[in-house]
């Protein structure tokens, strides 16, 4: 009996007894074991603040949870122009809500979105310029509920006690310098300058047509607003569930404040800097230091731990069915 040789794989592929896709599946379980262990002691602190909480608050709180990923589905929506299967993108965006949590804030979502678009035969040029302009339009909605709360509270934030003396007018040549490296580096750099400057195109051609549809434009700027006011809705009524003597249109003001703050901060979903930020803005509208971190442990537990797991299992089974 002679043996016949196979023929070799080609280059970059991996045999078919590797079942990648099986693997990625357990990815992210992996890393929520990982994130709950780190911060188990958080986790045992948050479970603890909600046994002494009022549950109709906590549900309401649960609630309005449950309503940022339709807001987030709709802002999707709108930020492109081809219609998406309405469940596949609900679910996609409980599971890139999961995703956010465990890699750098934003890149979990963006790469999840960015895929579920692939595949639903967006091009990837008009991906790209839906993503931005989501982001656009998410940094707007929330930077104007925070304008207009501070408008209309504009004693209730004691910006005093979220930044020390002069560390603002620190941040600000900071930033300008890193504004003028990167608009120099795009204006210098030849291949970098094309690539920003057709990307630029895509996003405006992009935003230019979501802007000709109003049912697009109503979807994209209405679930931009209406996402970090319900995330903001579900602190106040963890405040309310565990009595924090605080207006509940000063604890959503402070919500807004600390979430802008921790915005450049590159941890995974925000994990620890929103937790502190969080208590220091509930502090700083006048909330007692021991009732103020109860609310922000459990807040956290509602909004971060519970759906992480289910959160988790669903980007687990996307991935598995080809969704993603």
């Amino acid at each position: 009996m002679t043996a016949v040789p196979l023929p070799p794989l080609p280059p970059g592929r991996l045999p078919r007894r590797v079942p990648v896709r099986q693997v990625l599946c357990l990815v992210p379980l992996v890393l929520v074991a990982v994130a709950a262990v780190r911060h188990r002691s958080v986790l045992a602190d948050g479970f603890g603040e909600l046994r002494t909480a009022s549950w109709p608050w906590l549900v309401a709180a649960a609630g309005a949870t449950c309503l940022t990923w339709v807001a987030a589905a709709f802002t999707r929506q709108g930020a492109v122009m081809q219609p998406l299967p309405k469940g596949r993108l609900l679910a996609t965006q409980f599971a890139a809500g999961a995703a956010n949590h465990l890699l750098p804030t934003g890149l979990g979502a963006g790469a999840v979105n960015l895929r579920f678009m692939t595949v639903c035969g967006v091009p990837p040029a008009r991906s790209s310029a839906a993503l931005a302009l989501y982001l656009l339009a998410e940094c707007v909605g929330r930077l104007g509920l925070l304008g207009a709360l501070l408008i209309a509270f504009p004693d209730a934030l004691r910006l005093g006690a979220l930044l020390p003396d002069g560390a603002a007018l620190g941040l600000l040549p900071g930033a300008a310098g890193l504004l003028l490296v990167m608009g120099a580096a795009a204006a210098l750099v030849r291949p970098l300058r094309t690539r920003v400057a057709a990307f630029v195109r895509d996003a405006l051609g992009e935003a230019r047509s979501v802007h000709s549809r109003p049912a697009r434009a109503l979807a994209l700027w209405g679930g931009s607003l209406a996402f970090p006011a319900l995330q903001a809705a579900g602190l106040a009524a963890v405040g309310q569930a565990l009595r924090l003597p605080v207006p509940a249109a000063h604890m959503a003001l402070a919500y807004l404040a600390a979430t802008v703050a921790v915005a450049m901060i590159p941890t995974p979903g925000g994990l620890g800097s929103v937790e502190a930020a969080l208590i220091v803005a509930l502090i700083a509208v006048g909330g007692p230091a021991a009732v103020a971190t109860a609310v922000v442990l459990a807040y956290r537990i509602i909004t971060v731990w519970v759906p992480l797991v289910p959160g988790a299992l669903t980007l687990g089974a996307l991935v598995r069915l080809k969704v993603i």
